[in-house]
């Protein structure tokens, strides 16, 4: 009997920034325990346009920490907070997008399978985290360092995440 993969996916507002870097950094953690058969990972935008590759910045602090980006940008779909079981989420704008997303219709249910547990990334590593140390925040504008620091805010919160949804034996 086969299990089906756990399905964790990575929300920013273009996934062109932080998402696809998480989406990298947790996939490459999984693989380094020996557990990358166990999660099915990507990640969305839900301002995205589709066929966007990665943006520079992004690829760079990847690379620095040899890590290699891949695919293009995709938007969010509504499919996909019940599709997968976890969607990590880069701030609260983005978690707005998303709540509005998974609001009931006045036709019936959206789906008959349960959303997907629905979180903001940086809370993970930062249980306490109030106003915008809740937020990865976007380092478009704020040069390497700005990468850099969301790399290690990313890297911490998707340590949290393996740990939690594979924790190690003792």
């Amino acid at each position: 009997m086969s299990v089906r993969p756990l399905g964790v996916l990575f929300v920013c507002y273009a996934n062109i920034v932080r998402s696809p870097l998480a989406a990298a950094v947790f996939a490459e953690m999984a693989r380094a325990r020996g557990l990358a058969e166990r999660f099915h990972v990507d990640s969305a935008g839900v301002a995205a346009d589709a066929g966007n590759p990665p943006h520079r910045g992004s690829v760079a602090v990847a690379a620095a920490h040899g890590l290699a980006l891949r695919g293009t940008s995709r938007p969010l779909r509504r499919e996909d907070l019940y599709d997968f079981d976890h969607v990590l989420v880069a701030d609260r704008r983005v978690a707005g997008e998303i709540q509005r997303l998974t609001a009931g219709s006045a036709f019936g249910p959206i789906s008959s399978r349960p959303p997907a547990k629905i979180r903001l990334l940086a809370t993970l590593a930062e249980p306490n985290a109030r106003g915008d140390a809740q937020d990865v925040q976007d380092p478009l504008f704020k040069g390497p360092e700005g990468f850099e620091a969301v790399f290690a805010q990313i890297s911490r919160a998707c340590a949290a995440l393996l740990a939690e949804l594979s924790p190690e034996p003792r």
